[in-house]
């Protein structure tokens, strides 16, 4: 069985303190940034509609193996709060840089 949570892919920094980052190649990495942001709620999704799924057929007699289901809502569980807690370093991170002064 795979493991459907996949970290963000690894991205290639340069960090030199020369570097000059384009305006073409920083929209193309906010791009990507975002990709990999929309990529990992619908892996979230997709966990939480497994685990709805196995419960249901839990409740509705269909299955019996409650240990399956279990394994399903916590995985489900794991990954919405790593979201949260990415969402948050987001904010937090769009924060300390809204109040930056150029």
């Amino acid at each position: 069985m795979s493991n459907p949570i996949q970290g963000l892919p690894a991205a290639d920094f340069d960090y030199g303190v020369t570097s000059t980052i384009s305006r073409e190649s920083g929209e193309q990495s906010s791009g990507e940034f975002v990709k990999s942001l929309q990529e990992a709620m619908s892996q979230v999704s997709q966990l939480q509609n497994e685990a709805d799924a196995h419960v249901g057929q839990l409740l509705s007699g269909n299955s019996q193996d409650v240990h399956s289901a279990m394994i399903a809502v916590e995985k489900a569980s794991l990954a919405f709060e790593m979201m949260v807690q990415v969402r948050n370093k987001i904010v937090q991170a769009y924060q300390q840089v809204s109040g930056m002064q150029f």
